[in-house]
């Protein structure tokens, strides 16, 4: 993963002012019910201007709620936040772009009209605006529908110009909710792309996805959210650093090598995926001796350590709050589910 570094702007004599020229966001202690349901709980957040930041969480985590939250569609019970400097999302609006996770778009009007239209109400000036479309459209592979009505197109391609829409008043904001639902890995990996080129013209980006590995791809922070809380908030380097690998992968040259690696006392579970084993050391032996043990006992073709997934660190710290991880993991794998059937 392309990690990237930036110089942290020097601290001010003026505290409140710094905190205004270097945050684009900030949560503080915001809570939102609906009904007797906790929908976020004592959330606190800062995102600093230039960053990507991935939301992460099963569905109904409280993701979609903190972003309505943020761009003032809905409000907070209790709690602060800014955007941009202001106190509300509609004072900065006209340099904010949004993808809403329900897709919508004016079903019966042309799509060039639609994105000149959306782009004048955040205020981009209507010089060259239609190259300026012909440009995007062009680069998303829709050169030939500008003339077309936005209900013509496909599933995919309507995506796409919402995307489009998000992006062609130049915001300094990105906030997409789920912007890869739903696409084929050819439009997955074009949109990625062009939300990574957002990203590296200086612009504040978050996106939330219950497909965790896509935040492990794309972000330089890493903000996880279970049950309406933040449990964690770092980068991934960082995230990993606090999670010490407990598993190796092992692919033994003997069909008797499972068997004779499950009697060793410090191995706690083994699960084969096609002929490699992995296997969960104990607490009280490192990997460092764990892979020595087993090429001194157990002929193999290869042993090495398993990075923790973001999904397994999601589980462990989901287990320290008494679920099981069988459930965690179903409730991220329903997601997946659901946006493959829909």
């Amino acid at each position: 993963m392309l990690q990237r570094f930036r110089k942290r702007q020097e601290r001010r004599p003026d505290a409140a002012e710094d905190e205004r020229v270097g945050d684009a966001i900030t949560v503080s202690k915001v809570r939102k019910t609906f009904g007797s349901k906790v929908a976020v709980e004592g959330m606190d957040l800062r995102v600093g201007k230039g960053e990507l930041v991935g939301f992460i969480g099963p569905n109904g985590a409280g993701k979609t709620t903190t972003i309505r939250m943020i761009m003032s569609i809905i409000f907070p019970d209790s709690g602060t936040l800014s955007v941009l400097g202001k106190p509300s999302a509609v004072e900065s609006k006209d340099r904010i772009g949004y993808l809403p996770e329900e897709r919508g778009l004016y079903r019966k009007m042309k799509v060039g009209a639609f994105l000149c239209h959306m782009a004048q109400l955040k205020g981009a000036p209507p010089t060259d605006l239609k190259r300026k479309v012909y440009t995007w459209l062009d680069r998303v592979g829709l050169a030939d529908c500008y003339k077309k009505k936005c209900e013509e197109l496909s599933k995919g391609m309507q995506q796409k110009v919402q995307f489009l829409s998000a992006i062609m008043h130049d915001p300094d904001l990105l906030i997409l909710d789920e912007p890869f639902s739903g696409l084929d890995p050819v439009n997955m990996r074009l949109l990625r792309d062009l939300f990574l080129e957002q990203h590296r013209m200086g612009r504040t980006i978050i996106f939330s996805t219950h497909q965790m590995h896509q935040a492990e791809q794309l972000c330089d922070r890493i903000v996880m959210i279970n049950r309406g809380q933040k449990v964690l908030d770092s980068t991934l380097p960082e995230i990993r650093s606090q999670h010490d690998p407990r598993t190796l992968l092992v692919e033994p040259l003997t069909p008797e090598g499972a068997a004779r690696l499950l009697s060793m006392p410090w191995v706690r579970e083994i699960a084969d995926q096609d002929g490699v084993l992995e296997v969960a050391i104990a607490d009280n032996m490192t990997p460092q001796d764990a892979i020595q043990r087993i090429v001194e006992s157990v002929p193999v073709a290869r042993v090495q350590l398993r990075r923790p997934t973001l999904e397994d660190i999601f589980v462990e710290i989901a287990q320290g709050e008494g679920q099981s991880a069988e459930d965690v993991r179903q409730s991220l794998r329903s997601g997946v589910k659901a946006e493959v059937e829909a």
